[in-house]
């Protein structure tokens, strides 16, 4: 997620308090695997804190359920958790991550970890090195960063979550880590060692998870080569190539957002990075305005379908970032929240409806 969120939100990200202990699903049998290597994600980090707020979700339907069983009735099959260095009052720690990794392996979901390697949100506009480490030379910070991925997911294997990707940075079309591994700064020699270490810590842990290095605006293909090149030129690995896909942030050329435009070329810019670099790629972030849900759902089927049918392959999967965000309005009126969630009044707008649609059409064999 890049620099979007509206103050209310990040206010209430920073809340210091206990973690809420929610019951944990019932548990499924085996996980949902699709039909092909194509996943049906979401993002899901902040269900804790909004809990712990005295957020009670409901399905559709009206019935309280708990996010990650909404999910699962939805047809995801895998969640997406973010870890924070030292965050204040414990989200995103490693300990809230366990949390909510114990209610998605419950429910038979995969787990994809999103280490931000920052205190607090990092994405494009910002990736702020972690208090702990703000005096760290280069070989420091190597060893810091590799041995905080070690950390949190041994922490998650020792306590019997398996985990399927690894996002090493989040949004790092910068690089990560500023300004030591900044890119605008002359620094890509330092944002590939700092990944290589992220990498290898992955490896040492869970052999077979699959790396990510995730960029955003998916639609620039000139951004993706340099960042990806760069890393290459310089040793780096990735298994995976993760992008965002957000039409509502997606100015190009100073224009206003084309969501047409945007889901073309970000098709277009998946099928030329497979083939260039000869690994999958998968959108980890993407969401619509939930204030106006028919044209969210209609978005998201169009990009369902392109990304299942139209990449030759090269997609294996599309997450929606944080779809139990929502915006509220308080007694005079004023609004606030995230926008581009997939919820409003405590629950599902029809834009979840895009997650069955879609399992359906793996199941079919891809049948438009």
């Amino acid at each position: 997620m890049r620099n979007y969120i509206k103050a209310g939100f990040m206010a209430c990200a920073m809340l210091a308090g206990a973690s809420c202990s929610a019951t944990v699903p019932e548990t499924d049998t085996g996980i949902n695997r699709p039909e092909r290597e194509f996943w049906l994600g979401a993002d899901i980090s902040g269900t804790t804190l909004e809990e712990s707020k005295g957020v009670v979700y409901k399905d559709k339907y009206g019935k309280p359920t708990e996010i990650t069983r909404q999910m699962k009735d939805y047809g995801l099959n895998a969640v997406r958790l973010r870890v924070w260095v030292n965050p204040e009052g414990g989200w995103s720690s490693k300990e809230d991550v366990l949390e909510m990794a114990k209610r998605a392996k419950a429910l038979g979901m995969e787990i994809m970890i999103d280490f931000h390697y920052s205190d607090w949100w990092a994405d494009p506009g910002k990736q702020n090195i972690p208090a702990q480490w703000k005096n760290y030379d280069m070989n420091r910070m190597m060893k810091a960063l590799a041995g905080h991925t070690e950390e949190t997911l041994s922490f998650l294997k020792t306590n019997g979550i398996d985990v399927k990707w690894v996002q090493v940075g989040n949004e790092t079309r910068d690089g990560f880590l500023w300004p030591m591994g900044q890119l605008s700064k002359g620094n890509m020699a330092n944002y590939a060692a700092l990944s290589r270490a992220g990498y290898d810590a992955v490896k040492r842990v869970y052999p077979k998870a699959e790396v990510i290095v995730h960029l955003d605006n998916g639609f620039d293909n000139d951004v993706y080569n340099y960042v990806f090149d760069g890393l290459a030129g310089y040793g780096a690995k990735w298994d995976i190539i993760g992008m965002s896909v957000y039409p509502f942030w997606a100015i190009q050329g100073g224009q206003e957002p084309d969501e047409d435009a945007t889901l073309r070329d970000a098709i277009a810019n998946i099928k030329k990075l497979n083939k260039k670099y000869g690994c999958k790629v998968m959108i980890v972030e993407t969401g619509v305005e939930s204030e106006k849900p028919e044209a969210g759902l209609n978005f998201m089927n169009k990009l369902f379908d392109a990304a299942i049918d139209d990449t030759d392959g090269a997609c294996s999967g599309v997450f929606y970032w944080a779809p139990e965000a929502q915006v509220t309005v308080d007694k005079d009126g004023n609004k606030s929240g995230y926008a581009l969630g997939a919820f409003a009044k405590d629950r599902p707008t029809v834009i979840m409806d895009s997650y069955p649609r879609a399992a359906e059409k793996l199941k079919k064999g891809s049948a438009k």
